[in-house]
């Protein structure tokens, strides 16, 4: 049963067609990720799915009802969504404890259930100004879950946070679609955040939809240059040094182009149907090092965990067919 569904959203703002007929659905406890450059129009339809923005076109069903936009309600906002907005604000000169205790429809093991899985338990006592900015969105995002949503929307989560912060919030989303029951939504300013954590991911561009799946699929099989680039690096091999790959069984060298992440090469021994080719740099990056290899015709970058490649060295590489696309 789907819990929401976007038929043709469309958005105007000015001489801008933010969003073009957006459409997709969302099934309950299904954690769906919306990912795309600035101004593809992700945080737009966040703020339209959750009543937030008037739409111009199209409509969103929230559990078969559909999601009125501010101009047609007193309060905005769509009962049963609750929506983590990158500019969230907790009320200054109370304690957490104060915070949370407002609108709290929760049972007493409930709440403590979710003050454990946001980490705040022992934040209780604090007050605003005596918390980071990671402390106070973990706050802000428990605050939200207090009235039990349906439904949450995350537009962007990570952003402005340090490593160790973010790193915690990741643990902490996570967990919320494990033990709380909550369907989750997110946009993240970085794609790569959402391959671990989304069971399906939306790459947008210029106000649609361009791509759809789930993790694995997006980033082994993208449907271009703009998505491949989204979820890091990538080798291009154009027609003319496609060549260099013809000894490699499955792999398709007739006039197109071949697209390859650093990490689906294989250093392997020396056979038949391995690539041969010369090692000009390598690149410690912490937990793996990046190697540029010479080929005939090409130079593609590898990544590997074994750090006793140096530069001038001779190696063999292998593919599978799977792990190429074309264009």
């Amino acid at each position: 049963m789907n819990l929401l569904e976007v038929s043709g959203v469309r958005k105007q703002e000015g001489d801008q067609e933010v969003l073009k007929g957006v459409s997709f659905t969302q099934k309950e406890f299904q954690k769906i990720a919306i990912v795309g450059e600035s101004g593809s129009g992700k945080s737009t339809l966040l703020k339209i799915i959750g009543g937030l923005t008037q739409g111009d076109g199209g409509e969103v069903l929230f559990e078969n009802v559909r999601v009125k936009g501010p101009l047609e309600r007193l309060l905005p906002g769509q009962p049963g969504i609750a929506y983590l907005s990158q500019h969230y604000e907790l009320r200054n000169h109370y304690r957490m404890e104060e915070i949370l205790s407002y609108a709290n429809t929760l049972s007493d093991e409930e709440a403590e259930t979710l003050y454990e899985v946001c980490h705040i338990s022992h934040l209780m006592k604090r007050k605003n100004d005596q918390l980071s900015g990671g402390e106070k969105q973990r706050v802000a995002l428990a605050r939200l879950l207090t009235t039990a949503p349906r439904l949450l929307i995350l537009d962007e989560p990570y952003s402005n946070l340090d490593p160790i912060h973010k790193n915690t919030l990741k643990k902490v989303i996570h967990e919320i679609g494990k033990r709380l029951d909550i369907t989750c939504l997110m946009v993240s300013h970085d794609p790569v955040d959402t391959l671990s954590w989304a069971d399906e991911i939306i790459i947008m561009k210029d106000g649609q939809i361009i791509q759809q799946g789930p993790p694995q699929q997006v980033y082994s099989q993208p449907v271009n240059e703009y998505a491949a680039a989204l979820f890091g690096a990538y080798n291009l091999i154009p027609p003319a040094a496609a060549k260099d790959f013809k000894s490699l069984p499955g792999i398709n060298v007739n006039g197109k182009s071949l697209y390859i992440r650093p990490e689906r090469f294989e250093i392997t021994d020396k056979t038949a149907h391995a690539l041969k080719g010369k090692i000009t740099e390598v690149h410690f990056m912490g937990s793996i090092y990046e190697i540029a290899v010479q080929l005939p015709s090409s130079v593609v970058t590898v990544k590997t965990g074994n750090s006793h490649h140096r530069i001038g060295e001779e190696i063999y590489l292998s593919l599978s067919p799977d792990d190429v696309w074309y264009a």
